[in-house]
């Protein structure tokens, strides 16, 4: 009996980076799979229960030289021979990243060892990591088929980004929110958004007075988090059950990372986006564009939103809900629900060295 495909998944960091591999993963169950990441970052909680960690130690470059572009120069190369003494040991058939400081050592030690390499890119603005890296790798699995045109010479296929089984069906959700009424969420990411926080809790209110549950994800870091009181509305700093907070929600207030955009449009929900300012080069902005132009959110910029001006477009929508029924409609439009099959398709295709099907030229 032959011996089982065996697949390196190097994601590391935030949400958007976990989620996508995780769904990548969930596919694969015939693939023994190996995790690559680092430590105290967010797959030390949600990797280990399920999948073998190995964990180097890899930061990201500064813009301007320093002695600790010395150091993380150093933290590169021992990190990439770390990951090829993995993919020997492990006798690796193909390495999957989706980009991120974690990418570098998993594609160098790939091309070293001459294995397949492939990365996700789910913004619609390609990373560093990705635009330097894609050259040394077989495939480039896109969020956005836009994407395309930032990637010249490179192999790429749109697979848009994977979500977790969990979305797949009907997702229970243990909060006393009667059935008639609206329900906002309010998500910043993986780790939350203070400022965001603050603008939704200066405009609660008068949703509350409308009759709306508010469900707040806060994040870790919010020293006001606990601030707002009222019997509709639910402060929690992270849930494990946004598939089930999505599918209840009739509008959701959020950041725009592609992963986020992703649940948004499979779970067919209108959205405020606010793309998070210092997003490297400003990709939640263009990821959120789409959203925008196909009708499905409207987005403001951070530095030009008042709460008083979210209070109104939200109060706006809890009045006349039949806007929120037409957004949610579009939003639906924009979901890809077989992206997880097309990009484990595309990983088997790579390890048997068959032509990857659905290039984007």
């Amino acid at each position: 009996m032959a011996s089982s495909t065996r697949l390196l998944i190097a994601a590391s960091g935030t949400g958007g980076h976990l989620f996508p591999a995780i769904a990548l993963a969930q596919q694969l169950t015939d693939y023994d799979i190996e995790w690559l990441g680092t430590a105290n970052r967010l797959e030390t909680s949600l990797v280990p229960n399920d999948y073998p960690l190995n964990t180097i130690s890899v930061e990201g470059f500064q813009q301007k030289f320093s002695l600790k572009t010395l150091k993380i120069t150093s933290g590169l190369i021992t990190s990439v021979f770390q990951t090829q003494k993995l993919i020997k040991e492990h006798q690796i058939d193909a390495v999957f990243t989706t980009g991120g400081y974690i990418a570098a050592p998993a594609i160098l030690a790939a091309r070293l060892q001459k294995k397949p390499a492939i990365i996700h890119e789910s913004n619609y603005i390609p990373g560093k990591v990705t635009r330097f890296l894609s050259r040394w790798c077989d495939a480039v699995a896109l969020g956005f088929a836009g994407t395309a045109r930032y990637l010249p010479n490179t192999k790429t296929v749109h697979v848009s980004t994977p979500v977790r089984s969990q979305f797949l069906t009907p997702q229970p959700l243990d909060l006393n929110i009667p059935k008639e009424a609206v329900m906002i969420l309010i998500v910043g990411g993986s780790q939350g958004a203070v400022a965001v926080n603050k603008l939704v809790r200066e405009a609660a209110e008068a949703w509350l007075d409308l009759g709306a549950y508010i469900v707040h994800l806060t994040g870790n870091n919010d020293p006001d988090a606990d601030s707002l009181k009222h019997p509709n509305y639910i402060s929690l700093p992270f849930s494990d059950n946004m598939a089930g907070l999505l599918q209840r929600a009739d509008l959701a207030v959020s950041r725009a990372g592609a992963g986020t955009l992703t649940e948004l449009a499979f779970t067919s929900t209108p959205a405020v986006l606010i793309p998070y300012p210092y997003a490297a080069e400003d990709h939640q902005t263009y990821n959120a564009k789409e959203f925008d132009d196909a009708g499905a959110a409207v987005v403001y910029q951070q530095s030009d939103l008042t709460a008083e001006i979210l209070q109104e477009r939200v109060s706006q929508w809890l009045r006349s809900p039949e806007q929120l029924q037409d957004m949610a409609k579009k939003a639906s439009t924009l979901a890809v629900t077989d992206s997880a099959e097309r990009l484990a398709e595309l990983v088997r295709s790579l390890i048997n060295k068959e032509s990857p099907r659905l290039y984007v030229e």
